[in-house]
Formats: structure tokens, C-alpha cells, sequence
């Protein structure tokens, strides 16, 4: 692994430590101005950072208290100025409505370095679904 993959992950990392703790402007702080970024809500397009802000206010907002993500399966590729990752989280914790909840998320990231800074210029969430169901597919209890 080089110095370039260790730093792309530190800053995936640190993105994550923000999203636990909803600490939003440490958060919004890898987001570049001109993000472009797709979840699994409406409107399923969020451009620029006051959307994507928004976007993360609501899903904070969904949850009493702080949120639990564990990055699974990290892949990094970096070629110069630009970064590609892909990953699963395993999103936990109480909800507003008092359920506690644990669902897989898959994200994908395109990041790009300037003035010797990443930032976040893409990212996609999507939710596995179960074919049969046509639900969210959660992990197994125990």
C-alpha cells in the first residue's frame, strides 16, 4: 500500500468518525463544492454542498443519538489527482421511533486531490434489496 491508498483511507476514515458523531461540518468539510451525490431517498439527486448538507441533517435526524458505521470491504484506487473507492457500511443504532436498526449501505466514492487536498466529487449510496421481497436486505440477528 503506498503513502497516496494510506491518506485516501485516512480521509474516508475521517469522513465516517464525522458521519458517527453527526459532527456536519467536519463532515461537509470532504464534500467539494461541486458534489454530485446519489442515495436511496428522494430525490435520489443531490447536487452541490447545501443539498447534500440537507440530505445529512435528515438522515441525522432519523436517529436518538449517535449512529454506528463499520466500513467493510474498502477497496482503493488512486491513479495521480484522482481516487476510486467502494465499500459496504453496516449502518446501526436507535432510531427516533426507539427500534434500534442495522442495515447494509454500499458506497462508492470518486474523489480528487487539489492544492494537495482531497475532496469528495462523488459519492452513490444504494441499499441491497432481498429479489423475493423486494426489501431491504438487513443482516442476520446474532
Amino acid at each position: 500500500m503506498t503513502s497516496i491508498d494510506t491518506g485516501i483511507r485516512e480521509f474516508l476514515a475521517s469522513r465516517i468518525e464525522a458521519a458517527k458523531v453527526k459532527d456536519i461540518d467536519r463532515l461537509m468539510s470532504h464534500y467539494s463544492p461541486g458534489i454530485v451525490y446519489y442515495d436511496v431517498v428522494p430525490p435520489l439527486r443531490f447536487a452541490g454542498t447545501d443539498e447534500v448538507r440537507g440530505n445529512f441533517v435528515r438522515w441525522f435526524g432519523g436517529y436518538d443519538g449517535p449512529i454506528s458505521l463499520r466500513t467493510h470491504d474498502l477497496e482503493v484506487a488512486v491513479s495521480g489527482d484522482v481516487a476510486f473507492a467502494h465499500m459496504l457500511h453496516l449502518d446501526s443504532g436507535k432510531r427516533t421511533n426507539g427500534l434500534e436498526t442495522s442495515i447494509w449501505v454500499r458506497s462508492t466514492v470518486g474523489c480528487r486531490r487539489s492544492n494537495g487536498a482531497w475532496l469528495i466529487t462523488h459519492e452513490h449510496i444504494s441499499l441491497p434489496i432481498d429479489m423475493k421481497t423486494l426489501r431491504a436486505w438487513f443482516p442476520p440477528e446474532g
